[in-house]
C-alpha cells in the first residue's frame, strides 16, 4: 500500500471496496477509457474514410486523462505521473470549445435539412441558397 498522504485510502473503504482495490479499479478505468478513443477515432476514420477526429475522441482523452490524474494525485503519488497528465486536460477541453463552436455556426438548408459549413453559401446536397447570418 502506498503512502497516504491525503488521507483518501486511510479513511477506509471507498464506496464499499479497499482503498487500494477502488484505485486500481480508477486506474484500469482511466486506461480502458484513454485507449478506447483510438479505436473511436479509427472507426470513425475508417467509415468517412477520411481522417477524422471525433468530439467523442476528445471527451474520451479528457476523462481518461483526468482518471489519471486522480489515481496518480491520490493513489500513485509519483510527481513524475502527477505532471504527465496535470496538463493534458488543456489541449483536450480547448479542441471540445473549438468543436462545439463550429458546430453551433453550422447553416442548416431549409430544402433538404443538410449541415453545413458556416463560410457555405449554397447547400453542398441540393443547391439551394443558405441563409446569411445577421451581424449585430
Amino acid at each position: 500500500m502506498h503512502t497516504d498522504t491525503f488521507g483518501i485510502l486511510a479513511a477506509g473503504p471507498i464506496l464499499g471496496l479497499p482503498g487500494e482495490t477502488f484505485w486500481t479499479a480508477v486506474g484500469w478505468l482511466a486506461n480502458v477509457t484513454f485507449t478506447s478513443r483510438f479505436l473511436v477515432q479509427w472507426y470513425a476514420t475508417e467509415k468517412r474514410k477520411q481522417v477524422t477526429v471525433p468530439a467523442l475522441f476528445w471527451w474520451l482523452s479528457l476523462v481518461g486523462a483526468l482518471l489519471f490524474l486522480f489515481y496518480a494525485v491520490y493513489y500513485d503519488q509519483h510527481h513524475v505521473i502527477i505532471f504527465a497528465y496535470a496538463f493534458t486536460p488543456i489541449p483536450y477541453i480547448r479542441n471540445l470549445m473549438i468543436h462545439y463552436r463550429h458546430v453551433n455556426a453550422e447553416k442548416t438548408c431549409a430544402q433538404c435539412g443538410e449541415k453545413s459549413s458556416p463560410k457555405a453559401n449554397y447547400c453542398p446536397k441540393c443547391g439551394s441558397q443558405l441563409p446569411v447570418p445577421v451581424s449585430n
